[in-house]
């Protein structure tokens, strides 16, 4: 307990913490909570909140091992989110959050020449932040700084701005293997010079926590700040899926795959994009909007333990679900104007609550299917995290559909991730390495083949019809 590592998970809702030790074992934990503003296409959060939260959730996990020495600090926060500041870091308007849709008309991919995104590998979606820096630009920038959430947290331990890490900066365009701002981004942006923060690959030390930092945080002066990754890379970090063919499945609101690879894989679709690791591996993935948000809009209220208990899930049923939350796609392909749908009719609430669950679990069968088909190795396990695993009728289906043992992380908190980060880059080993030590599975799922066999006319039914 001599030397703890500290992480820190920037949420939508709330700010967590976690102090661990290099065995993985967990010494205090933190939560503070955080609000929104939403209106229409509107999504904001007050930074300022964001840094009370900070100290709030860091002092309350740092509490039961004080006078211990911390190797390190590290944040994740969410992808895409940014806030305008002055060079103190001072706000000088409420963040734009990663879902904040008022610039999905400012993209200026038309302005770019389609040769760089195919020398970055990735082809920017309407709602990355791309087009809200953008934005920013049209409703003037002055000599504000343009940060996102993790490096105004990250500036604030350090009492000054600090570079950015190339995950966070993914989707606002950055080169995360020259460790720059493309030249033909810049100028089609034409934000004015020092607006972006310079780059650094995660696992990069920062800076040191100051004084003013240190007491409202609880972390020691000194204290190295490191560089870290989005929320879900550091999640991949959490479940230790970080050698070459082992992938991380979350399926929480929404379902996130992504995944190890030696090679950066292109899709031309753009639904799949690549993070560079610290250990320059590449771990490309996806985000879709299937999961387990739709439940509750279908079966508001209901005891879903029951229904798991109850439901055909692992039978052949008369109807088949695409079940979509909200409107839009982008994973495994990209339609902005797909909407979920059933075909055939239920005979009843458990058929359609099972429909609904094997439905989640055929689009992430078709997800890994489209990573496989554009060369990245699916190994025969996958680590799965998310509110999902809560439900191990789910579970056992999602491995069966699969034809994959399933394995749950006993620790898979970003937060985590973050701390295991830290490990890596204050030991000298690599993150893959490190996770071996800290990371530990809780429970495996075999898949049964007798149900896959049961399923497979419908997932090939759910198939054609989205292809037709």
């Amino acid at each position: 307990m001599e030397d703890l590592l500290v992480g820190i998970d920037l949420g939508t809702q709330g700010v967590r913490a976690v102090v661990s030790d290099a065995t993985g074992t967990l010494h205090g934990q933190g939560h503070a909570p955080l609000t929104s503003h939403r209106a229409g296409d509107r999504h904001e959060q007050d930074p300022g909140q964001w840094w009370t939260a900070v100290g709030l959730a860091v002092r309350t996990a740092l509490e039961t091992v004080k006078g211990h020495r911390v190797r390190g600090v590290a944040t994740c926060a969410t992808s895409g989110t940014l806030v305008l500041t002055d060079r103190h870091l001072r706000p000088r308007m409420p963040a734009l959050m990663y879902d904040d849709l008022r610039a999905r008309d400012h993209n200026p991919l038309d302005k770019i020449d389609p040769a760089v995104w195919t020398r970055l590998g990735v082809r920017p979606q309407p709602s990355w932040a791309l087009a809200r820096i953008a934005w920013l630009r049209e409703h003037g920038l002055g000599d504000s700084l343009v940060l996102h959430q993790a490096d105004f947290v990250t500036g604030r331990l350090a009492g000054r701005p600090v570079a950015a890490d190339t995950s966070h900066a993914l989707k606002s365009a950055a080169d995360p293997v020259t460790r720059s701002w493309p030249p033909e981004v810049l100028a089609a942006l034409d934000v004015p010079d020092g607006a972006l923060p310079e780059l650094v690959s995660p696992g990069t030390v920062l800076g040191e926590v100051c004084a003013a930092a240190a007491e409202h945080t609880g972390l020691p002066t000194g204290t190295p700040i490191i560089a870290g990754m989005t929320d879900g890379c550091a999640a991949q970090l959490a479940t230790g899926t970080l050698d070459v063919g082992g992938w991380n499945s979350v399926l929480g609101t929404t379902l996130v795959v992504k995944g190890v690879t030696e090679h950066r894989i292109v899709d031309p679709d753009g639904s799949v994009y690549s993070h560079l690791s610290p250990d320059a591996h590449w771990w490309p993935g996806g985000a879709s909007s299937t999961g387990a948000g739709v439940l509750a809009d279908a079966f508001p209220g209901a005891d879903l333990a029951e229904l798991d208990a109850k439901a055909p899930l692992d039978q052949a049923l008369g109807c088949v679900s695409y079940p979509l939350a909200g409107r839009g796609e982008r994973f495994p392909f990209v339609r902005p104007d797909a909407e979920g749908f059933m075909v055939g009719q239920p005979r009843d609430e458990l058929e359609r609550y099972a429909a609904i669950l094997q439905g989640v679990a055929f689009v992430e069968r078709l997800c890994f299917e489209h990573l496989a088909a554009l060369g990245a190795p699916v190994g025969p396990t996958i680590r799965v995290t998310g509110g999902a695993v809560r439900s191990a009728a789910w579970t056992r289906l999602r491995a069966a559909v699969l034809g994959r043992a399933l394995e749950v992380p006993e620790v898979a908190q970003p937060a985590f991730g973050m701390a295991v980060l830290v490990a890596a880059s204050t030991s000298g080993m690599t993150t893959a390495e490190v996770a071996r030590e800290m990371v530990r599975v809780e429970r495996v799922f075999e898949p049964d083949a007798e149900v896959g066999k049961v399923l497979e006319d419908s997932y090939q039914r759910l198939r054609a019809e989205l292809l037709r």
